[in-house]
């Protein structure tokens, strides 16, 4: 029989060459992954744990049973009560006012330019670039001079300062992609500067606010430096400062440090999941075309 030629070209596909990158890739983001959850889930070992397993060495033994005294003892100790109010009290008020003055800047900024205004634009966000240590001393002496050193007031004045710089970056860079012709379109019907920004531009920068809420919500909650710098009594302590002083009788009281930890982190867990849609949005805003 003779032989069948096939014609040149119509034979099997080769096979694609293997790329391990891919695999590569996966098993370093595992491996980055563990380490960056390995933490947390020290943390919560030892808040189900008692202080005697800990001190024996058996924290990261998988726990055969739930110890719930832990978070019994934070949520009826009254101090601990009162780190939770005091860290609301400085945490709200810090990111209304600094998001409300951001507002206003970046409108400003971006809609409303005067002379000279690109200068003190770059003054105001060249905030974010100094290291908070290097104005310790000057605030510290500042607020002394004040009476405001062991006062909630002096944590919430320098939140609100710190924070001006990023609000008014992102909002007056939210604000310059707003079309102008919306703007001039609702001043010819008459509306004021501030209808066009309470009307038009604030529900067009959702995405920018939830941002901005959940950024500022976090670093104030989560803020250990200044509380440590200006708060001294332990009534008007933070919860970051709390989770610190907390000691048991004779040593440092890992599971119930654990379990303050846990539930320290719950409110910026819940302000995360309430503004996500909008968040993911607004991080992700500009990354694609049309």
């Amino acid at each position: 029989m003779a032989d069948i030629q096939l014609p040149h070209g119509t034979g099997a596909p080769s096979a694609k060459p293997f790329n391990p990158w891919p695999v590569v890739i996966f098993i370093i983001l595992s491996i980055l992954a563990v380490l960056f959850l390995a933490p947390t889930v020290g943390v919560l070992f030892s808040s189900i744990k008692t202080t005697k397993e800990i001190a024996f060495g058996r924290l990261w033994d998988f726990p055969t049973s739930v110890y719930w005294g832990n978070f019994a003892d934070i949520l009826s100790n009254p101090s601990v009560q009162g780190y939770f109010v005091n860290t609301l009290l400085i945490t709200v008020p810090a990111t209304v006012i600094s998001i409300t003055l951001g507002i206003l800047n970046g409108y400003v900024f971006a809609k409303l330019p005067f002379r000279g205004s690109g200068i003190l634009f770059l003054v105001i966000i060249s905030g974010m670039f100094f290291p908070p240590q290097v104005i310790l001393i000057p605030l510290f002496r500042l607020f002394n001079g004040l009476h405001l050193i062991d006062t909630l007031w002096s944590v919430i004045f320098i939140h609100i300062a710190m924070g001006i710089p990023i609000c008014t970056l992102l909002m007056r860079n939210f604000f310059a992609t707003v079309p102008n012709a919306l703007r001039e379109a609702a001043i010819l019907e008459g509306a004021s500067e501030w209808q066009v920004l309470t009307k038009i531009a604030l529900p067009l920068s959702l995405p920018a606010l939830a941002v901005l809420v959940t950024l500022q919500f976090t670093w104030i909650w989560n803020d250990f430096l200044w509380p440590l710098i200006f708060i001294q009594s332990d009534e008007k302590r933070t919860v970051m400062l709390g989770i610190v002083n907390l000691k048991g009788q004779y040593s440092v009281a890992w599971g119930v440090q654990g379990a303050l930890s846990l539930l320290a982190s719950l409110p910026t867990l819940i302000v995360f999941l309430f503004f996500q849609k909008y968040f993911i949005k607004g991080m992700t805003m500009g990354a694609v075309k049309g």
